[in-house]
């Protein structure tokens, strides 16, 4: 019996075919290849559209397929992660009204701030456990204020992972965990939040039907099939954001478990069974994939939009001249420079409002640059530095939230490929890492076998889960010093910009 994973990432979609019965990827593919780019017509806006996720959708399940390592007849069900609050708009024939308003979107910060002053801060805190800020119920009211012959039109809004549920199956589902990322649930009362609906002016008929995450949300249509080369009724029985489902895919389900990812974006995930929040909602408090309202599990969500998308930004500056360093190289010419990359500082805040800094929107930056000493390999090493001084600083936001791990897990991907980044990550949080050979899309299609039953319990999916990596702190003073540094000159630089 086979699994599908789907990963709607910002950069590409990644799929994986994983056995149930080994918990092991048969075959896994990425289209494209290159990164997806995010349309960014005005300072702070991004937008992708939702008909090319689903056109990639179907080319990285076709290129999976063209493999011949698995036979697509065995497969049992699907599951999906996605990039978390964007916003996808559709009419009653189900057609896209315009792009998604994505994730690093800046646009609605107005909006939210004003929600959060009128509903009532403590209102807001007690019941959502956030700010509206920019997330997926502020983007709706930028609409409705912005395109209101757009907004006459909607019968339904999704999230990126509904979207795709639906050119699957052609049903519209959603989740508690889902509408808590956008924030439309009121945690006290355990449904729709009418503080949101009522301030915003919004009909709740535009919500499609709540189901549980773990749940069957439709099969595949016969024509969707015949496309896919695949069977017509294989159900959809997962659906999570892609935090929520990064934790998920490493084993992260219970109170005091922590995750975190370094890919475009960067995050720390932990669980707790209290709805906590941060009262200026720097960090962020969601549903995870297995709340319920008798079983509280509360994903406490620290994000910096700023991570891998610099590290690709700095690579790209390196390749003047037609040759383009890989990150192999990238990693390989920081690791020679010594840590603190000779004074050299760089802030990876470029990637719209960050939410521990209020959602203001710093920018990102680089200091004290001296043109006798600095060459593009101290750049290289300052910025994974940076990156890690970044999650240092929201880690300690979440510790004045009472959120203390003793070890944080991640997938070895992305920005933990990187010694020089995974050194200067543990050594400033003097928190030690297990690393495992797991991704998003792993992840969904082991969310889609608790879905479907085929585990006879959530943990029963990761019992051959194993750490293929322990990095611990061995150098936490010399990074202490080093992070003071970065924060005195971040701290100036954000006073500067007042």
């Amino acid at each position: 019996m086979l699994l599908l994973g789907i990963d709607v990432g910002t950069s590409s979609i990644k799929v994986s075919i994983v056995d149930a019965e080994t918990r092991q990827a048969l075959a896994s593919a990425q289209y494209p290849e290159n990164e997806t780019a995010i349309l960014s017509r005005q300072p702070g806006w991004a937008e992708q559209s939702p008909e090319t996720w689903w056109e990639c959708v179907q080319k990285a399940i076709l290129k999976a397929g063209a493999s011949g390592s698995y036979d697509p007849g065995r497969i049992a069900a699907i599951g999906i992660a996605y990039q978390m609050h964007g916003l996808v708009l559709v009419d009653a024939d189900k057609r896209v009204l315009r792009d998604s308003i994505i994730w690093c979107d800046s646009r609605a910060v107005p909006y939210g701030d004003k929600a959060f002053e009128s509903i009532g801060q403590e209102r807001c805190l007690g019941h959502l456990l956030n700010s509206p800020g920019n997330f997926t119920a502020s983007k709706l009211a930028w609409v409705k204020d912005r395109e209101p012959a757009i907004y006459k039109k909607i019968s339904k809004i999704l999230l990126p992972g509904d979207f795709i549920a639906m050119k699957l199956t052609g049903e519209t589902t959603t989740s508690i965990s889902a509408l808590s990322e956008g924030i439309f649930w009121d945690f006290a009362e355990d449904r729709l939040s009418d503080d949101v609906f009522n301030y915003f002016g919004f009909d709740k008929s535009v919500i499609p039907a709540i189901q549980p995450v773990f749940f069957s949300h439709g099969g595949l249509t016969g024509e969707v099939a015949r496309a896919l080369s695949l069977k017509k009724g294989i159900p959809v029985t997962y659906k999570a954001g892609d935090q929520p489902n990064n934790a998920l895919s490493l084993n992260v389900l219970e109170p005091g478990e922590v995750a975190a990812t370094a890919g475009t974006s960067g995050v720390i995930y932990g669980v707790s069974d209290q709805l906590t929040y941060d009262r200026q909602s720097r960090v962020n408090s969601f549903a995870h994939v297995n709340y319920t309202s008798t079983r509280k599990r509360i994903g406490v969500l620290l994000c910096i939009n700023g991570t891998g998308i610099l590290n690709r930004w700095i690579r790209d500056l390196g390749g003047f001249g037609g040759v383009m360093p890989d990150y192999a190289a990238l990693n390989t010419a920081a690791a020679a420079i010594e840590p603190g990359s000779e004074g050299l500082s760089v802030f990876p805040f470029g990637n719209g409002a960050e939410r521990i800094f209020n959602n203001r929107i710093p920018g990102a930056g680089v200091r004290n640059i001296d043109l006798n000493k600095h060459g593009m390999a101290h750049l290289y090493r300052a910025g994974q530095e940076g990156i890690a001084f970044a999650f240092r600083y929201g880690l300690d936001i979440m510790r004045e939230n009472k959120m203390n791990p003793s070890v944080i897990r991640a997938g070895r991907a992305n920005m933990f490929l990187s010694g020089v980044f995974s050194s200067a990550f543990v050594n400033s949080t003097g928190v030690p890492v297990e690393l495992y050979d797991c991704d998003g899309s792993i992840g969904a299609a082991l969310g889609a076998g608790i879905g479907a039953g085929i585990f006879a319990t959530e943990q029963d999916a990761f019992r051959s889960m194993k750490p293929l990596q322990m990095i611990r702190p061995d150098a936490t003073e010399r990074y202490e010093e080093l992070y003071q540094r970065w924060r005195e000159k971040l701290m100036g630089t954000l006073m500067d910009a007042k």
